[in-house]
């Protein structure tokens, strides 16, 4: 849609060839929750789908990769979605060398933290063409400075933190059950493995 964008703004009447699914291949950084749910909704959808994470995990129908298998992860990925946890390992990740491993052209998007990212890393990707376009949700610093050069970058779109906005009546469902759950000896989910850090 970024490209067709372009076209309108040239006023440009034109078709584009549309990529097969099967060689439209989606990377998911981050298995957890949130990374499995989006891995499992795009292959419902016909994609071919990798999903990459600390320890291999088994989900259906999802091509997994653990931490030692990142390089196989990257190759042949068209889009790279991240999801990933801050820890010390992954502060800085969407960065150059990954870059340089994406299928060229590829497509960036970061809904997890702004400190995964390597800023300068990104636009010498964009200038090169080793990225085609960048969809960003996350900031180093947050709200976006008026005189970021991301907001004059038209391959790169910006949006206001708001992947995963928390309504409140939802969230004080969650917590109700979660502390009928606890003070019930049961299991609760969302435990936080303090030493891991997600």
């Amino acid at each position: 849609m970024d490209e067709y964008q372009a076209l309108q703004e040239q006023r440009r009447w034109q078709s584009l060839e549309p990529h097969s699914y099967e060689n439209f291949v989606i990377g998911i950084m981050g298995l957890g929750v949130l990374g499995s749910k989006v891995a499992q909704r795009l292959a419902s959808f016909g994609f071919s789908v990798k999903g990459w994470s600390r320890s291999k995990k088994e989900i259906a129908g999802i091509a997994t990769y653990s931490q030692q298998q990142f390089a196989d992860f990257l190759q042949q990925t068209r889009v790279i979605v991240n999801l990933l946890p801050s820890t010390p390992d992954t502060q800085g990740i969407l960065n150059k060398t990954l870059f340089a491993q994406l299928k060229q052209g590829a497509y960036l998007i970061n809904v997890a933290l702004g400190e995964h990212l390597v800023e300068e890393d990104l636009l010498e990707a964009l200038d090169s063409g080793q990225l085609k376009a960048a969809t960003l949700d996350v900031f180093l610093q947050e709200p976006l400075s008026k005189q970021h050069v991301f907001w004059q970058r038209p391959e790169i779109t910006v949006t206001p933190h708001i992947s995963a906005i928390t309504l409140p009546q939802v969230a004080m469902e969650q917590i109700c059950r979660q502390l009928k759950a606890f003070q019930a000896g049961e299991a609760i989910s969302g435990v936080v493995n303090v030493a891991r850090g997600y």
